[in-house]
């Protein structure tokens, strides 16, 4: 048997949740052979080359890289290594059933959902969005289909009320490697079998567009306030603000709800509830709190 400590792994992942999960196996002697992500990307209003978060973690750890722009062309390089297993962990492309097929031990995604509840690319923001108070992280035996493969291992873990999407990602990724440290040597040794997912109990979450952060203020506070949580890293919530002829698009950082209206904040009544605005930051410009835009913007007025 194989020890587990020396496994050849292929780590495939892009943003900062798979970042987090593969410095965590690094950290825990599980350093991969080779890093798979997404290739560098043009990102902010100078559109500068950046790379993503896992690229940024394999260069420190001195791990060999492959950005392809599609993943079939790294099979000959991926059969060549005969790796031990491969992990995947927030990856924007579907492995072919030649790649995963591939390991000695298969081929494992870290999913920060329970599922079959909340398959697809965006869990995390669906889970505050439905203002849920649990989610987890389940790890499962891949195949062709979208987060359908059987279930190997999974975990719960309580969603902080009022939690930001930043945070809540962060906490579930470490969660996801303290749960593959678990699963990895039981998994290669045979001590668990996976279990088929409960397709009668599947549900689906949908690429998060940018137009999806604008605020619709026919929802109740509530719901916009979720949003607001959810979208923080991206797209943001926005709306807009107009005085006069000029029209002034609004990013809204925090907000609160509240029962009455406060006529010494921001509010904005939404449903039978008002919704308060904390901080928020005017395009082009740095964040402010409610009171210095009031100072600042005074006569704007927001448009429905």
């Amino acid at each position: 048997m194989t020890n587990d400590k020396k496994i050849k792994i292929i780590f495939i992942g892009t943003p900062k949740f798979g970042a987090i999960i593969l410095e965590g196996l690094v950290k825990n002697i599980y350093k991969p052979v080779l890093v798979i992500t997404a290739p560098d990307k043009p990102a902010g209003r100078k559109q500068i080359l950046t790379p993503p978060e896992v690229k940024l973690v394999a260069q420190k750890y001195n791990i060999p890289i492959a950005q392809p722009s599609k993943i079939e062309d790294l099979k000959s390089e991926i059969k060549n290594l005969r790796p031990d297993l491969i992990i995947l962990s927030a990856y924007n492309q579907i492995l072919p059933k030649e790649i995963l097929e591939i390991p000695k031990y298969d081929s494992l995604n870290t999913h920060p959902s329970l599922l079959p509840k909340y398959r697809g690319p965006s869990p995390i923001q669906t889970a505050i969005l439905n203002g849920d108070k649990e989610t987890g992280i389940t790890i499962y035996l891949m195949d062709e289909k979208i987060d359908q493969g059987p279930i190997i291992s999974n975990i719960q873990y309580p969603i902080s009320k009022k939690i930001f999407y930043q945070d809540l990602e962060k906490e579930l990724a470490e969660l996801g490697v303290k749960l593959l440290i678990k699963t990895i040597p039981k998994w290669i040794k045979g001590e668990i079998k996976s279990k088929p997912q409960d397709e009668s109990k599947a549900s689906f979450t949908k690429i998060i567009k940018k137009e999806d952060g604008k605020i619709d203020w026919q929802k109740s506070a509530e719901e916009i306030e979720r949003q607001i949580r959810a979208f923080y890293s991206w797209p943001g919530s926005f709306t807009f603000f107009k005085k006069n002829n000029k029209i002034l698009r609004v990013k809204i950082l925090e907000a609160d709800v509240l029962k009455t209206e406060d006529l010494k904040q921001l509010c904005i009544k939404c449903g039978k509830d008002y919704l308060t605005i904390k901080k928020l930051q005017p395009e082009g410009k740095k964040p402010i709190t409610a009171e210095e835009f009031l100072r600042g913007y005074h006569g704007f007025n927001i448009l429905f």
